[in-house]
């Protein structure tokens, strides 16, 4: 292969994947999600888009000085005052990009933007040569292009060039098109668009019809040498092209497709694991690539074949995602050494301060869990990493509940330096009676949507994640909680979403 057939990859988890409702995430859980997709070795990280709030400006700014191997990007309307904010937010990073849109399907045009063709091919002018004069990478995306008329995609796509886009963006914004139709859309660009050799093709795809990964694939067929994509699929309604999926496809199928990427394989299940801890998006159990299932055997037959030769019935290595099969061999009388020579084997790297709040945390565990597994350890660093600068702790918890009793709980919440505590009984369950109890504690007007919960590992004694969903006017929260009794984790979880909300405010 040669340098021609390598994939950009490009990731918006931090960006279109935090805007999944619920999805929002602090600038801890940022940085860590930014971290692995640099271990990773994505070459393009859209770390937001600064003008939205001073959160998103100050965590853009912050992963660009953090990553040194990724370019980091940061997304822009056809507006000065936007580019010139992401501008400023990725000046730290060593490799820098902006990427600026503007609609161009009629629909769009029509309604959203009020504006006609010409003033719309006068905005992409404009926009793409201010943020060139910013910045040597500039992105363009003619949003819902595959919408779009042919022909006037085409002038777009030209003028941006024209104006100094090294990159068209061609957006399935709405999971409308199917891979036939994609394949020739980029086929058209490439043979209408006079000048597209002087800038790579990439692929937005929305999995609205369950086929962003087979468009994504089709336009790369076709010649597209950029994907965008999210760890899990995450982002706006059905989500994106996931990432671990249109990677695995290209390693996997390289005799077909002749391409390659530099992703690091054998990180994709730490972080799709990390992404849905952060996110409190669980993974479907039969998703591609990192559901529980996707290397699981059942039926006979299969199990038959699996025993003679794994290639019967697997087309890929579990290892090669980095899922590991063996438990762990640790327990309570393990020392500080060995957890963290098996945290360096599954992938972490943590400081002297993260380590030890992640052992205390094991140790606690060990105390009541006889089999400590690698998900065990995954999900308690997880956690303890990406809520470390909480404002809430659950200090203590203490339940009394019976068949036709009602639910009597005491509970100790930290605010900072202050420590809290309550009482309260309801009828309606432990549960109910946990959540009453914060409320006394920490007063708040939002609406619980969703509470769920999942065992990480197997067994009477799993550790439990506890997963809440809070609504806030127009603005949904998520958060997880992990603990081996399941009516702490589901506090934990309450408490933590609560935090997301006031850190919103």
């Amino acid at each position: 292969m040669s340098k021609s057939d390598k994939v950009i990859i490009f990731d918006t988890t931090l960006r279109d994947g935090e805007q999944a409702p619920g999805a929002t995430m602090n600038l801890q859980e940022k940085l860590l999600i930014a971290k692995i997709l640099e271990q990773m070795r994505v070459d393009v990280i859209e770390a937001g888009f600064p003008a939205a709030s001073d959160g998103d400006f100050d965590a853009v700014n912050n992963i660009a000085k953090t990553i040194k191997n990724s370019t980091i990007c940061g997304l822009a309307r056809a507006k000065h005052s936007d580019i010139e904010k992401v501008a400023q937010a990725i000046k730290p990073a060593p490799r820098q990009r902006i990427h600026t849109f503007i609609a161009t399907s009629n629909i769009h045009m029509q309604y959203k933007l009020r504006m006609n063709q010409e003033q719309v091919l006068e905005a992409i002018k404009d926009s793409v040569s201010f943020a060139r004069n910013l910045c040597q990478e500039v992105d363009w995306s003619p949003e819902d292009a595959t919408r779009s008329d042919h022909d006037f995609l085409f002038k777009a796509i030209e003028i941006a060039i024209k104006a100094g886009a090294n990159t068209i963006n061609i957006p399935d914004t709405v999971g409308y098109t199917v891979p036939e139709e994609y394949f020739e859309l980029v086929k058209a660009i490439k043979n209408n668009v006079s000048n597209i050799d002087k800038a790579i093709i990439s692929t937005h795809c929305h999995n609205d019809l369950g086929l962003a990964v087979a468009n994504s694939l089709a336009a790369m067929q076709a010649g597209a040498r950029q994907i965008e994509c999210t760890i899990n699929g995450i982002g706006e309604r059905a989500g994106n092209c996931a990432l671990e999926e249109v990677v695995m496809a290209i390693r996997t199928r390289a005799d077909f497709y002749r391409v390659k990427t530099d992703i690091d394989t054998t990180l994709i299940t730490r972080a799709s694991k990390l992404v849905s801890n952060i996110t409190g998006f669980p993974i479907q159990y039969n998703k591609a690539i990192v559901g529980a299932n996707a290397f699981a055997h059942e039926s006979g037959i299969h199990q038959d074949g699996m025993l003679k030769n794994r290639n019967t019935y697997e087309i890929m290595t579990p290892e090669s995602v980095g899922l590991e099969k063996s438990s762990l061999v640790l327990g309570k009388h393990s020392g500080r050494a060995a957890f963290k020579d098996r945290l360096l084997a599954i992938g972490y790297e943590l400081n002297d301060e993260q380590i030890e709040t992640a052992f205390t945390k094991f140790k606690n565990l060990a105390d009541k869990k006889k089999d400590i597994l690698d998900d065990d350890i995954i999900a308690i660093v997880d956690d303890s990493i990406s809520h470390k600068v909480a404002h809430y702790h659950l200090l203590d918890l203490d339940l009394k509940c019976g068949k036709n009793k009602e639910a009597q709980v005491s509970i100790k919440i930290k605010i900072d330096n202050d420590e809290l505590q309550t009482s309260f009984s309801s009828k309606d369950g432990p549960v109910d009676a946990i959540f009453k109890a914060i409320n006394n504690l920490i007063p708040h007007e939002a609406v619980l949507e969703l509470y769920q919960v999942k065992a990480v590992t197997e067994g009477t004694d799993a550790l439990a994640t506890v997963i809440v969903r809070m609504r806030l006017g127009q603005k949904i929260f998520s958060a997880n909680g992990s603990n081996s009794d399941v009516l702490a984790a589901s506090a934990i979880a309450y408490i933590n979403c609560l935090e997301k909300i006031c850190n919103s405010k």
